[in-house]
């Protein structure tokens, strides 16, 4: 069976990425609740086009990477090779997407309807180009198949149980676990795993050196759960029982072949040289076990091709430097002679850095390291500190040292090794008093005495009159004390705190009190803020109040938080986004500002002030709209001025009120979105309109229509 269900564009970075045809893939969640039997468990050294040589399942099944297109049993395909015609070959002419295993399963349900789904450990490069560096290779499940909205299904499958709930496009999900470039070992946690292959039990066998024949579907082995098979079932969608069974099949079309070699990694390559210029190289390397791994010989260095000793996957030799010292930047090869082709690596060498003391001393601020390298020829390599440079002696004026330090040596070799500390042991420090009064204090309203921003550790808080006329003060054994004056006049008090440290210098604090006056509204200053942000008001400056009472005017109903408070809150409402999939005859694009009003009150009275919060201007720009009639797909991309994670939605025509695009974009933390779906077909419709639930929009943009 030849692949049918061809893979979208992956982002990197992304771990799991569902890719959605329109406004939202159907709704996935995987329900397997049985014990899982059997995983992926290694990725293999890297191979000369920087993927993984092959994966290993819980198994012991290795699989190699398919890139090449003269194996039917195990071909690329030919159109993600530059130039079919010509020989695989890396990076010129090399595919933009593999697989280790490719298989999968398609059936036409009761109902009529075809349905496909696909098994896939996939190699890919994450701008879709070659590109040393983008390597990446995933797990994918595929499932897709024409249903009505909202109908809701479980598939039962080799990798588990999927409950899905129909969009308006049908059921399209495809889970992709493992995208980030480099990080092989994440398609290890993915779905995929064990591989599977043709039941031993069932003739035909399979191709020797092969899982099966990808053009014949056959039963097959592997699952985890012992679920070697297709299910279709339709569910009740509030209760989940099942309606209907629509589909069942056990055949799979499989393609994956055995690795036949190993690889190799170099784990360590170093040297250690003697005052007379000789010594040894030592390799520390690892691959399959049983393999015959070897040093290539080296002229300048003095030894001649030779194998490395190994035991369980781990590969070790000692080589004589015999010729001359080596030079900066000097490498060795080791090679897997046993693999065809030959796999081969080379490694700088290095020298052996090692750590003969690392010590901080707390009371005299001085760190001392001492090191020694493995190459002690006449001249020997300057090793350094990181962070604080050469070693010649012990570095002072260290005020926090880190829990560890590395030296590196100018040859190259490298340790960290964790410090000791000595010295007096700390105690806190003697506090600060620290205090603040009621500023535009009245008489008959409470005054309050603040000292919680005093510092240190303090256990104990002590307020006391020092003048005016005299008082009751509610709190004095606390941070905060409150009085009410009776009249008018200068008042003055102490506040001393103590703690392990000792007994701070008390500190004076004045209170002027005036006679009663009207409640001062003062709403604050006016705000910009992001929508979806929380706003905090300030009526802190407001005078001679007794109440506070916050009230909204005008702009986008808000929720306050405290509004009889002096700083209540409230978080700025989003924008709303365009229902898909539309059209949204209704909907309204509101982005006026949110103005509230202080009152505040006092026996003599009350006052009003007002306060306007405005969302934050957003704007886009780098936008490129790209409809493609051949496939029916759309690329949208773009860029935000703000950095929020906000949503961005796409709508077809001039206004925010026709059809919708695509599912919600979100900008990511360099401000970029992009939307990649399929339909809907614009027609005569040449403009699009976004809209993000900050605030941004741009109206009527010009759609670029290519084959």
């Amino acid at each position: 069976m030849k692949k049918k269900l061809r893979r979208f564009a992956v982002t990197a970075g992304v771990t799991v990425a569902v890719i959605a045809p329109l406004a939202g893939t159907a709704a996935a969640v995987v329900v397997t609740t049985a014990t899982r039997q059997g995983s992926l468990t290694q990725a293999g050294p890297l191979a000369e086009h920087g993927f993984p040589a092959w994966y290993r399942d819980s198994n012991g099944l290795r699989l190699e990477a398919c890139t090449t297109l003269d194996d039917p049993l195990c071909a690329t395909l030919p159109d993600e090779v530059p130039n079919p015609d010509a020989p695989v070959s890396y990076p010129d002419n090399f595919p933009g997407e593999f697989f280790y295993q490719l298989a999968g399963a398609e059936m036409t349900l009761a109902n009529g309807v075809d349905f496909g789904i696909g098994l896939d450990l996939e190699g890919a490069w994450a701008a879709e180009e070659v590109r040393d560096g983008d390597q990446m290779v995933f797990g994918r499940v595929r499932i897709r198949f024409d249903a009505v909205e909202g109908t809701r299904y479980r598939i039962t499958h080799p990798y588990g149980v999927d409950d899905l709930t129909a969009t308006d496009r049908g059921v399209n999900m495809t889970e992709d676990i493992g995208t980030t470039p480099g990080a092989f070992g994440q398609a290890i946690g993915s779905r995929i795993g064990p591989f599977l292959k043709w039941d031993p039990s069932v003739a035909p066998a399979a191709p020797a050196g092969y899982t099966g024949d990808p053009g014949v579907d056959h039963k097959v082995v592997g699952s985890p759960y012992a679920t070697n098979f297709v299910r279709v079932e339709q569910l009740d969608p509030a209760s989940g029982a099942v309606i209907a069974d629509l589909g069942f099949t056990d055949v799979f079309s499989v393609q994956g072949r055995y690795a036949t070699n190993s690889g190799v990694d170099i784990d360590q390559a170093t040297y250690t040289v003697g005052s007379d210029g000789t010594g040894v190289v030592e390799v520390y390397a690892s691959s399959e076990p049983g393999q015959s791994i070897e040093v290539t010989g080296n002229s300048q260095l003095g030894f001649r091709t030779t194998k490395l000793r190994g035991s369980n996957g781990h590969y070790y030799g000692r080589f004589p430097v015999t010729g001359s010292v080596p030079a900066a930047g000097a490498t060795i090869e080791v090679v897997n002679s046993g693999d065809r082709p030959v796999a081969k690596k080379t490694r700088k060498l290095v020298d052996v850095v090692r750590v003969t003391d690392a010590r901080y001393d707390a009371d005299a601020g001085t760190l001392t390291v001492a090191a020694t390298s493995s190459d002690t020829d006449s001249t020997p390599p300057q090793l350094s500190v990181t962070g604080y440079g050469p070693i010649a002696g012990p570095f002072t004026g260290v005020v926090a040292p880190p829990a560890t330090v590395t030296v590196t040596s100018s040859s190259g070799g490298s340790t960290t090794v964790p410090l000791t500390g000595s010295g007096r042991a700390f105690t806190p420090d003697l506090p600060v008093a620290s205090a603040v009064a009621t500023t535009g204090a009245v008489a008959g309203q409470k005054v309050t005495l603040d000292g919680s921003g005093s510092t240190g550790a303090i256990d104990t808080y002590s307020w006391t009159q020092t003048g005016g006329p005299a008082v009751i003060l509610t709190g004095a054994a606390t941070p905060i004390a409150t009085f009410v004056p009776v009249q008018a006049g200068t008042y003055t008090f102490r506040l001393a705190v103590s703690g392990p440290g000792g007994a701070a210098s008390p500190l004076t604090v004045p209170v002027t009190v005036t006679g009663t006056a009207p409640a001062a509204a003062n709403a604050g200053p006016d705000q910009t803020v992001v929508r979806g942000r929380t706003v905090t008001l300030d009526g802190s400056a407001s005078t001679g109040v007794e109440t506070f009472e916050w009230t909204q005017v005008s702009g986008p109903t808000v929720a306050l938080t405290g509004a009889r408070s002096s700083k209540p809150t409230f978080t700025y409402p989003n924008q709303a986004m365009p229902a898909a999939p539309g059209p949204n005859a209704a909907f309204v694009y509101d982005n006026e500002p949110v103005v509230l009003q202080l009152t505040t009150r006092n026996p003599s009275g009350s006052s009003t002030s007002r306060v306007t919060v405005r969302p934050q201007a957003e704007t886009f720009n780098g936008l490129t709209v790209r409809y493609r009639t051949g496939n029916n797909e759309w690329r949208i991309s773009g860029a935000s001025n703000l950095l929020a994670g906000q949503r961005v939605t796409a709508v077809l025509g001039s206004t925010l009120t026709g059809r919708v695009i695509g599912t919600p974009a979100t900008v990511d933390a360099a401000g970029t979105f992009s939307i990649r779906v399929t339909g809907p077909t614009p027609g005569t419709i040449r403009t699009i309109s976004l809209v993000s639930s900050t605030g941004g929009q741009v109206l009527a943009f010009p759609v670029n229509v290519t084959n």
